[in-house]
């Protein structure tokens, strides 16, 4: 068992948030005291996180600060938590990003506060369960805990149509689950226990591997969301009040893509290899297709969920090119390496700018209560600062070299390459649409005169808003300038991927 010290700090990661919902729920409607209440639980939550940066060995490429109780010896349940270089950059993300949430709701919120609040904490804990988790069916009560309050903040909170919008995501994440909880009864016949690390080492026929690859990818795809099942999405991300959608975009999307590297490539390699080309070419569809659907959104909050879908069509594309190269006999761990890494930065990197984006069309939104793009027009008139930080995240998420936008998406294009030129020129024209929507948008709402009053009566930011845009720009910047960083942290888990990937083939 590992040391006690470090089992701490990752139970406390997970469960200090959830009791501090708790006891902000118990507080009572009392918006003053619940939103102090809110932010330092929020606050002591980021920094019981960072002992897992400062303590975590990036030479490992196994799971660390291990704590294991077993539940039941029978059924082979145990309340089994680690992380490694996949999980722990994402629950210091999510720490961090709550941070940001709580604070945009500080003034907006007025509607039952103490719920609102509540729900984020306990949301925040029940993602850091899912990251932490090593034992599949804790993961999996943590991976549909979460529903619960995030149904809650589209529905309770929304916009007008929230009731649909939320419905929509509870039954599109909930059904697909359904099929992640069959392949791990399935896992958990043939090795004994429902430990990951043990399925990852099961010697499984290649047609069993193909309908676990299924199973898998009918979970994690409608959380990434994939083509053709992103539906539930846009309409999500239009209803859900800014903290939401801030939350969807940054790491509720990122549970999806981490499905893949913890279960569908490591448990399923042979069946995700047989069928590369399909998730190829959906997630090809989703970076050149859905940059076209965001280009003719008249909704700003539709067109940056629409183009979450695009990006986060780079992250699939690239953690099925491992399984893809080696199943077409190509053994290059040069050209698999960047593709791991980039699809990691791809989702660090969307967490932070899509965070951005999202906080400036609230900040628009909280003074005109409008989300269409015809009602703005000239906006850096009477908002320059605003405005120099609109167009900042619009850059970035065009994929502006100097901004974390560009590295994930550079080092995915590069890898491949080697799997395909054809794929990576499509790719790469990619990049063309997603400036043009990125540029008609800052256009349109941003730059020119002013042709409504009221876009002359608008106020620039204030300080709590400097904050929310400034800490995010800060990290993306240097991001983009610095990956070292979180490339060297996830380092040797990536390697010891491909190691695992290279021996099944």
């Amino acid at each position: 068992m590992a040391d006690t010290m470090q089992i701490s700090w990752l139970s406390l990661v997970i469960w200090l948030p959830i009791i501090g919902g708790l006891i902000v729920l118990a507080v009572g409607n009392e918006p003053t005291r619940v939103r102090w209440m809110s932010l330092a639980f929020a606050i002591l939550s980021f920094i019981i996180s960072l002992p897992l940066i400062l303590g975590f060995s990036p030479d490992a490429s196994g799971m660390q600060f291990v704590e294991q109780i077993v539940w039941s010896s029978e059924l082979g349940i145990s309340y089994h938590l680690g992380i490694d270089g996949f999980s722990m950059p994402f629950i210091v993300l999510t720490t961090f990003v709550t941070i940001l949430v709580v604070i945009a709701g500080w003034e907006i919120i007025k509607d039952r506060p103490h719920q609102y609040f509540a729900a984020f904490l306990i949301l925040e804990g029940l993602m850091n369960g899912i990251f932490a988790s090593v034992d599949g069916i804790l993961f999996y009560v943590f991976f549909e805990a979460m529903l619960i309050p995030m149904f809650l903040i589209i529905g309770v909170w929304g916009g007008p149509g929230r009731i649909t919008a939320a419905l929509k995501f509870f039954l599109y994440t909930f059904l697909g689950s359904i099929f992640l909880l069959v392949a791990l009864i399935y896992l958990y016949f043939q090795a004994g226990d429902f430990n990951i690390l043990g399925f990852q080492n099961l010697e499984l026929a290649e047609s069993t591997q193909k309908w676990l690859f299924f199973a898998f990818l009918a979970g994690f795809a409608v959380k990434v969301p994939m083509f053709p099942v992103h539906t539930w999405l846009p309409s999500a991300h239009v209803e859900a009040p800014t903290g939401g959608s801030v939350i969807l975009a940054a790491i509720t999307l990122k549970i999806g893509g981490y499905g893949f590297v913890r279960f569908i490539l490591p448990i399923a390699p042979l069946g995700a290899s047989a069928y590369s080309w399909l998730i190829v070419a959906l997630s090809v569809i989703a970076i050149l297709y859905i940059a076209l659907v965001a280009l003719v959104q008249r909704d700003m909050k539709k067109m940056i969920a629409y183009s979450s879908i695009s990006h986060m069509g780079f992250v699939t594309l690239a953690f099925i090119l491992p399984v893809a190269m080696l199943g077409g006999g190509s053994l290059d761990p040069e050209a698999m390496q960047m593709a791991l890494q980039g699809g990691m930065m791809q989702m660090i990197s969307h967490g932070l700018i899509s965070s951005g984006m999202f906080l400036c069309i609230g900040v628009l939104y909280d003074r005109i209560h409008s989300r269409e793009i015809a009602d703005y027009g000239g906006v850096i008139n009477s908002m320059p600062i605003f405005g120099a930080f609109f167009i900042f995240f619009a850059m970035a998420n065009s994929g502006l070299p100097g901004t974390s936008g560009f590295i994930g998406e550079f080092w995915t294009i590069l890898a491949s390459f080697h799997y395909s030129v054809y794929i990576a020129i499509l790719v790469a024209l990619s990049l063309i649409l997603s400036a043009a929507y990125n540029l008609w948008l800052t256009k349109r709402v941003i730059l020119g005169d002013i042709v409504h009053d009221h876009v002359k009566q608008m106020k620039d930011i204030n300080g709590r808003e400097w904050f929310l845009l400034g800490s995010l720009a800060v990290l993306v910047i240097l991001l983009g300038v610095w990956p070292d960083p979180i490339a060297n942290l996830m380092q040797s888990t990536i390697d010891g991927l491909i190691t695992h990937l290279t021996g099944q083939f």
